[in-house]
């Protein structure tokens, strides 16, 4: 796989894989545009994120409409543990909010997700950030996802999209 690599300072690096960035060639028309978070630090993260793109890519709930490059960042919360990617992904959908968080945390699920403790490793974690221009609180889902506005890893990749918009 073709990765590259740019240094923004001695604690952040961009990532570019085959699919992060990337930009969908055609129109898409489903109802709903939501912004997805992806991170991981446990196994080979960036093959994983290349196959979870193929995953959203061959579902028929979900269009990719465009991706961020990959964000290697230190953790925060619990600070002992490698440090993180995180990209974004702009997905349109027919989906409800509540159906499509089922539909993610199914894919976190496939993928070998195990929720071990708040902040801590993991395989991946798919956040719903956006989902159009909603606000929801409820037990399950808070939308937009609290505190994106302080986190690095949704800030770089966010500036260097063309399509998502806030």
């Amino acid at each position: 796989m073709m990765v590259k690599r740019k240094k923004l300072n001695d604690t952040l690096t961009l990532i570019f894989t085959p699919h992060f960035p990337y930009n969908a060639k055609r129109k898409r028309k489903k109802r709903h545009r939501v912004l997805l978070g992806i991170g991981g630090n446990v196994g080979d993260v960036l093959r994983r994120f290349e196959h979870l793109f193929v995953f959203f890519e061959r579902s028929p709930l979900i269009d990719i409409v465009e991706t961020a490059p990959i964000l290697k960042n230190p953790p925060f919360g619990y600070l002992e543990q490698d440090d993180f990617l995180n990209t974004l992904i702009l997905v349109e959908t027919e989906l409800s909010a509540q159906a499509l968080l089922r539909y993610v945390l199914h894919a976190e699920k496939r993928f070998g997700r195990k929720r071990l403790f708040k902040d801590g490793p993991r395989t991946l974690d798919i956040d719903i950030i956006f989902y159009d221009t909603a606000s929801v609180e409820s037990e399950r889902l808070t939308l937009p996802h609290p505190g994106w506005m302080q986190r690095p890893s949704v800030l770089i990749p966010l500036a260097m999209m063309k399509k998502a918009v806030v």
